[in-house]
This record gives structure tokens, C-alpha cells and sequence, in this order.
């Protein structure tokens, strides 16, 4: 009968120390739950979204033919370099060098905001894609340059789309002097190889992706832009060739530094221009739009 109520006494004495094991176990539970629960709804930072690579999607319109060589199978206009990386650094700054020839245009583009065009642009540029092509369209009504097809025709281009980045919907002007854009076919996520310079600010909607800011050369835009265009494409796009050509005799993206090369602004931001007369040109655009394109 000891024996017996020894036994129950060390079995009522691990229950209660299972049973306060437990209750710690729920209160600790129940703790972080609420702290959980009560932190707007998972917004609490896990990790460094910046700090991590971005994931790009390339949609292939044009493969070559396995039977033939790459430039025949290919719809004219088109150049094949391959495809970017899929996931791209996602911070930090990368400076493309335009040498053409009226001198050096450098811009500067920021991962943070377009992380999958600067990949792209910076996978073209040092593929050799734009080299010994112009800039072939000349918009004045919304002062932008545009260039980037390396047939010059403006319906030319890389293999692949890819979704925009970056748009400035929410700003008025939407794009300033000095802006680069992606141009596109007038529907979203049809960026290709196209991009256009602006040397005053834009009435644009912000519809194109903003990936870059040049800091040397602008001169050089502005002369461009000076000299006029020939009105090639006044009925269907608008604007026409540069009178004055500009040619790009290499293009390269150099390595992506952790801090900016663009000099602290010196001057207040120009005034907005006064938006463009009614049947004014269209939009900066490539071939294949729902709008009038070059």
C-alpha cells in the first residue's frame, strides 16, 4: 500500500509538471500569434526585397531556325543576341557609354526602379546590339529622340518583350529633360529594344517605362533635336528622320556600382511645357502598335 501511493504521488507530480510544460508551451504560442496577428497583416520585413535578385520574364516573339542560319530566319529588322538574365541584380547603378558620332552620351540607369530593362539594355549594349545604328525618329511636338533598332527603319528590334517598369503615372510632367524611356508598341509589357532621349519636358502620358538619366551629352541631344526632322513619318507616327544623323559607333554598360554617378542637380527642374496642339505626333513607339508607328 506504500508502495502504491508512492507511485501515485510520483505519477500526480510528473502530470502536473507535463500539464505546466503544455500551458508555457500554449502562452508562448498564443503570444506570437497575436504579435503576428497585429502586425498589419504580414508587413513585417522579412528580408531586404532590394537586396535579393529581381525575376525577369523574356517573351520570345522571333526564334531562329535550327535549319538555317540566324538572319534568315529572322523577320527583317530583327538581330538575335540571346536573351538576358532571368534574374538581374536588384540594386545598385549601372552607367551605359554611348560614343556616337558627335561624342560621348552617358545615362545612368537605376536597378532599384527598372531592374529587368536595365538587363536588358546593359545584355544588348555589351552584345554589340546597338552598335553602327541611328537614332531614327525625331518627335518635336513631345521633344523626344528615339533610337535602339539597329536597322533604322523603326520597325526593327531584339527577339523578345518584356514588361514595363517604372511608369510615372503619378507625375506631372510625367518625364523631364534629360529622361530616357523604353519606347513600346502602344500596348503594356511590349518593351523591346527601342528607347527614346527627352531634351525638354515631356506632355507624354506615363506610359513608358523611365529606366535612365543622362549626365554627359545632352548637348549633344539638343543639337539633334535642333536640326529638325524631314516629317518621314508626319501621317502615320509623327516626326520624321533627325535631319542632323546621329550614329552610335559603340554601345557598352559598364559594371553595376553601389552608388550613383550622376552629379547632385545645381538648378531648379525646367517648367513644364505647354502640352502639344490638337492631331499632334503619336507617342514614341516600335512597329506592331494599336497606334500609328514608324
Amino acid at each position: 500500500m506504500a508502495a502504491r501511493a508512492e507511485a501515485a504521488r510520483r505519477k500526480r507530480l510528473l502530470q502536473a509538471r507535463i500539464g505546466a510544460g503544455v500551458a508555457v508551451v500554449v502562452v508562448v504560442g498564443l503570444v506570437v500569434w497575436i504579435i503576428m496577428a497585429t502586425s498589419d497583416g504580414g508587413s513585417q520585413p522579412v528580408a531586404n526585397p532590394s537586396a535579393g535578385p529581381a525575376q525577369c520574364d523574356w517573351t520570345v516573339e522571333y526564334e531562329t531556325s535550327p535549319s538555317a542560319s540566324p538572319a534568315a530566319s529572322l523577320p527583317p529588322g530583327i538581330k538575335d543576341v540571346g536573351l538576358p538574365p532571368t534574374q538581374p541584380p536588384q540594386r545598385g547603378f549601372q552607367v551605359v557609354t554611348l560614343d556616337t558620332n558627335h561624342g560621348v552620351i552617358k545615362m545612368e540607369m537605376d536597378l532599384s526602379k527598372t531592374p529587368c530593362t536595365a538587363a536588358s539594355i546593359a545584355h544588348l549594349a555589351n552584345q554589340k546590339f546597338y552598335d553602327n545604328s541611328t537614332c531614327h525618329r525625331l518627335v518635336a511636338e513631345i521633344f523626344a529622340l528615339q533610337c535602339g533598332d539597329p536597322s533604322g527603319s523603326g520597325s526593327g528590334g531584339a527577339t523578345y518583350r518584356f514588361a514595363d517598369e517604372n511608369l510615372p503615372k503619378d507625375k506631372l510632367p510625367a518625364y523631364h529633360a534629360g529622361d530616357v524611356a523604353m519606347a513600346n508598341t502602344g500596348q503594356p509589357g511590349s518593351n523591346g529594344s527601342q528607347f527614346f532621349f527627352l531634351w525638354d519636358n515631356s506632355t507624354l502620358p506615363g506610359n513608358y517605362s523611365l529606366f535612365a538619366k543622362v549626365f554627359e551629352g545632352m548637348d549633344i541631344v539638343k543639337k539633334i533635336a535642333a536640326g529638325g526632322d524631314d516629317g518621314a513619318f508626319a501621317e502615320q507616327a509623327g516626326g520624321g528622320h533627325p535631319k542632323i544623323e546621329i550614329k552610335f559607333k559603340t554601345v557598352r554598360a559598364g559594371p553595376v556600382t553601389e552608388s550613383s554617378s550622376v552629379p547632385a542637380p545645381t538648378a531648379a527642374p525646367l517648367s513644364p511645357s505647354a502640352a502639344p496642339p490638337s492631331g499632334s505626333a503619336a507617342a514614341p513607339g516600335a512597329s506592331g502598335s494599336a497606334s500609328p508607328q514608324p
